[in-house]
């Protein structure tokens, strides 16, 4: 038996409630016990006054599918504080199993085409146990991965037989214990599949209590049509909704948040309905000529036909060249770019609204990464709470745990109760800050002294220890 004691933390149990300083202890990886702050003896304990103490944060819209395999020390998310992270969004997942070595875009954001060596999603799981990553693994299967397994090209909607072969593959998953299914139908390896296409693959999330989470058809001026679809499928398929990277994309677009918003109130109101967005008023992706427009600043973080050109705004480039925009834009693909294409004011509004949990969106395999990969957490906790209140702390943490469990349906871990699964932060809220920024994006955040993924110390006094406690979660209820 294995026990640990964090003696007199301010503890903020992920309800949203207001702290109160307590003891948590730790057996077995388990929350053993939590009380009212005693005197245990400091050499008895981990020495917890002045800090504060939360349920791990949950990471809700990652792509973390292959690193988790590949690099599984997992340091930008243990050093944020996050001990589960949720892969497979946007369409793009490694456990759907695929055919041959092209990888369409976009998930050549997720790694080379040999690291995708999973035949379906139990493969998938398997390798995610056997590597024991430093955080927990939640796991959603990709629709664009399962066109491209199932279809010869994807410039066309699937046909019946095609349809069945995906909601075949998806309720496989399911029962290997994947937590739902995402669709990025704004890229254009998804977009020609019709609603019926997507409705006729997600029927296989009925009765199962598994999501469907969504990069919307578009972020722009068509996205209250884009909602409105996506309510459909998930009510089609009695299915919760997360609406993932919740935005208003792009300068003519700026100030529609309040109404966006309410659109999602709306479907809440009937159906479950959620979102998450990431505290940044930039985007990052792979370089997509739709997004290529004057009034937004695009940074260019690879070019495979021009890898010299990484780190330059692509304005700057296509002066050089003496080009356009959208030639030079073309002539670097395939390449990843951020975009500045956020008012900060619908940023505030989308972070602070109810429904809204926190995802980071990083992008652990770009060279040179949005700095949300490594600074999403703390800087919720630094800019949007302690220097400019827009969030108070208590709900801050709701929304990067209990909520997020919540959406998930994890039932085990999430908040800080006796029972739950010790995944656990303990961190400064005096000092926490994200260091990475668009020049220097793998920086480590300050002020995150200490985290536990099922009982094992995975972060202590803010340096990794090495250890990894993390594994594949599987949907309750999930046949295996």
């Amino acid at each position: 038996m294995t026990e640990t004691i964090i003696a007199g933390a301010e503890l903020y149990d992920g309800s949203g409630a207001a702290g109160y300083r307590a003891d948590v202890t730790v057996r077995d990886g388990v929350i053993a016990a939590v009380a009212p702050a005693s005197d245990i003896p400091p050499e008895d304990a981990v020495d917890a006054r002045g800090l504060a103490l939360a349920p791990g944060f949950i990471d809700a819209h990652t792509h973390d599918d292959l690193v988790a395999i590949t690099a599984p020390a997992m340091t930008p998310k243990i050093t944020q504080g996050v001990t589960t992270v949720v892969v497979g969004n946007c369409g793009i997942s490694a456990g759907a199993g695929r055919a041959g070595d092209a990888l369409p875009d976009p998930m050549v954001l997720l790694g080379a085409p040999g690291d995708f060596a999973y035949v379906d999603f139990a493969a998938y799981a398997a390798a995610v146990d056997a590597a024991m990553p430093a955080t927990n693994v939640v796991a959603l299967v990709g629709h664009t991965a399962l066109r491209a397994r199932r279809l010869d090209r994807l410039d066309r909607d699937a046909a019946e037989d095609e349809r069945e072969a995906m909601r075949a593959d998806l309720a496989a998953a399911l029962d290997a214990g994947a937590f739902g299914l995402s669709t990025g139908l704004a890229y254009a390896n998804a977009a020609h599949a019709s609603t019926e296409e997507v409705m006729a693959v997600a029927a296989a999330l009925r009765d199962t209590g598994a999501l469907y989470a969504t990069h919307l058809r578009s972020e722009g001026a068509a996205i209250l049509p884009a909602i409105d679809e996506a309510v459909a499928i998930a009510r089609h398929a009695a299915a919760p909704l997360v609406v993932s990277h919740l935005k208003c994309a792009g300068a003519s677009q700026y100030g529609r948040s309040g109404e966006i918003l309410a659109r999602l109130e709306a479907a809440a109101a009937t159906h479950p309905t959620g979102c998450d967005c990431y505290p940044y008023t930039a985007s990052s992706s792979t370089l997509d000529l739709k997004q290529v427009v004057p009034e937004t600043p695009i940074l260019i973080t690879w070019s495979e036909p021009a890898p010299d050109q990484a780190g330059r705004m692509l304005a700057d480039i296509a002066a050089d060249w003496g080009c356009d925009l959208r030639e030079a834009a073309h002539r670097l693909q395939p390449a990843g770019a951020v975009y500045h294409c956020m008012a900060e004011s619908d940023v505030d509004r989308i972070l602070a609204h109810p429904l809204t949990m926190i995802g980071s969106d990083g992008l652990p395999c770009d060279p040179r990464p949005h700095p949300r990969l490594w600074g999403s957490f703390p800087r919720v906790l630094a800019h949007y709470v302690r220097e400019r209140g827009l969030l108070v702390l208590p709900e801050a943490i709701r929304k990067m745990t209990g909520l997020t469990a919540d959406r998930l349906g994890l039932r085990d871990r999430g908040y800080v109760r006796a029972g739950l699964a010790a995944d656990l932060v303990l961190f400064d809220p005096a000092r926490v800050l994200d260091r990475a920024s668009y020049d220097d994006p793998a920086r480590a955040a300050e002020g995150v002294l200490g985290v536990w993924v099922n009982g094992v110390a995975t972060l202590d006094r803010g340096g990794v220890t090495g250890e990894r406690g993390g594994r594949l979660l599987r949907r309750p209820g999930a046949a295996r």
